[in-house]
């Protein structure tokens, strides 16, 4: 599951939350196939449960790659699946019941793996990580280490930047935008010819955060960015009302469709990928989308900032955690092990197409040009060999959160300035 779908439907989780938890009703599919239950005795099986992925096709592949596992290893791995939203309102309450998964698969970053860290229900995986000796990327590792232990590995790597129809810039004579200036008078150019600039939408909420995370990545660089995360800086400053105000610009310049609030996400990627818009503001997860769908070449770049080309927002998706409670540790130690393999590296970039968080040889792998272009980027700026921002609603709390997605609908709307919107995320960031 991308961070693009974190903060959908927390409303329906929360009034789901009750009746769960008193139920002991999780809503998980019915194991998979590898799952005996007539397996021999003192054989181990472990529980393993993940988000449910959006294409069941990607859940038999899941399941087959972890039968490699089993048939290697002998120990069985139930896989269960449950939808983010119930996932979210039932995991800790699975855990600290003694219940839940020995293996699962959750987000990075203080909102997700952090709380849970908190709740002391992770098993530390400071000592395996040496034993085991797993290149994970440093600033990926970052995301999973709370009170200086590291208690997971972080998910499948994801940034967070501009696509745009290369076509349609041909004929228009448009460059590559190497500024916000040339991104303006792109954006100009594509409105005089009766096309929509930018595909936006932002109905669902989370959408925004993406908006505020690319420009203020640009405009203050990795370092200003994460000085804001760690509460360093203020997000009332100057440099986060100059990135707010860049979306209200585009919005009275009419570069963004109207009514962008009203539009959701699917509906902001089809008018990409039908070519009444040029641009779309997403991440680097709807290459795959790019590739089935669209009948034209593409360019995916990060989004300008006055001085410069900018840099790419980047974020985690979620990443395997071991529970405090599981009575084999070992064994789950052994398929984190996996999970973290060369091999399972190579399958996720070619069957799933997203990007590990550890340097995967790629060399005979079949890829799109577009997506060896992500998974070079990445790689660079995974190893320390160009600047990355990041992405800011998987690093932050929920009460910030919310300020943020309702600040941007405002902005959007009309509603709200950008200085009101930073002063709320700074009142927010201080609780």
């Amino acid at each position: 599951m991308t961070i693009k779908k974190r903060l959908a439907s927390l409303s329906v989780a929360a009034m789901m939350a009750g009746a769960l938890a008193l139920s002991g009703c999780t809503g998980v599919t019915e194991p998979s196939a590898g799952a005996s239950s007539g397996q021999p005795e003192g054989k181990v099986t472990l529980r393993y449960l993940i988000e449910q992925p959006e294409d069941a096709a990607a859940l038999k592949a899941i399941e087959d790659e972890i039968g490699k596992f089993s048939a290697d290893k002998g120990i069985d791995v139930k896989v269960e699946s449950m939808p983010f939203d119930t996932m979210k309102t039932v995991l800790q309450t699975q855990l600290r019941s003694g219940d839940g998964p020995d293996v699962f698969k959750w987000g990075s970053g203080q909102g997700f793996g952090g709380s849970l860290a908190e709740a002391d229900l992770l098993m530390d995986l400071t000592q395996a990580y040496a034993e085991y000796k797993w290149p994970i990327y440093d600033f990926a590792k970052e995301q999973v280490t709370f009170g200086g232990k590291i208690m997971g590995v972080p998910g499948t790597m994801e940034t967070v930047g501009l696509f745009y129809n290369k076509d349609i810039f041909s004929q228009l004579g448009i460059a590559e935008p190497k500024n916000l200036s040339d991104l303006k008078a792109a954006a100009d150019k594509i409105k005089a010819a009766g096309k929509t600039p930018f595909a936006l939408g932002d109905k669902e909420g989370w959408e925004g955060g993406h908006l505020l995370s690319i420009a203020l990545s640009s405009e203050v660089g990795s370092e200003g960015i994460r000085k804001l995360v760690a509460g360093e800086a203020s997000w009332d400053s100057p440099e986060v009302v100059k990135a707010l105000r860049v979306w209200t610009d585009f919005n009275d310049a009419g570069y963004l469709p109207k009514s962008p609030t009203s539009l959701t996400y699917d509906a902001q990627n089809a008018l990409f990928l039908t070519q009444k818009a040029a641009m779309v503001p997403t991440g680097s997860w709807f290459v795959d989308g790019i590739q089935n769908k669209a009948k034209f070449q593409a360019g995916y770049i990060p989004f300008p900032s006055e001085a410069s080309a900018g840099i790419f927002s980047a974020g985690l998706g979620s990443g395997p955690y071991v529970s405090k409670a599981t009575k084999h540790q070992k064994e789950a130690l052994e398929f984190v092990n996996f999970l973290t393999s060369q091999e399972v590296g190579r399958w996720t970039v070619q069957t799933l197409t997203e990007i590990p968080p550890y340097p995967v040889d790629t060399n005979g792998l079949e890829v799109s040009p577009m997506f060896q272009q992500v998974l070079s980027d990445t790689a660079k700026m995974g190893s320390g060999g160009g600047d990355m921002g990041l992405n800011i609603d998987v690093l932050m709390s929920d009460t910030f959160n919310e300020a943020m997605t309702d600040g941007i609908q405002g902005l959007l709307t009309g509603q709200k300035t950008p200085e009101q919107v930073a002063a709320a995320l700074q009142a927010a960031a201080k609780k």
